[in-house]
């Protein structure tokens, strides 16, 4: 993902800026919980397709194992 295009980008709920996880292939945003998915390279900045972050994930923090 573009890191110029990440800086411009905002999460449309909180108005807050955007991490790119490179891993799910996501933009984050930690102050509305929300991750929004990357499909064919394009940023789906809608609502209703993000996913709610768990709590640790939230907070950065590794998800504790099952």
């Amino acid at each position: 993902m573009d890191k110029e295009l990440i800086a411009m980008l905002i999460c449309p709920v909180s108005h807050s800026e955007l991490t790119f996880d490179r891993e799910r292939n996501e933009l984050k945003s930690s102050v509305s919980g929300l991750a929004y998915p990357i499909r064919d390279g394009i940023p789906v900045m809608l609502e209703s397709e993000a996913r709610v972050m768990s709590t640790e994930e939230k907070l950065g923090k590794a998800a504790p194992a099952p």
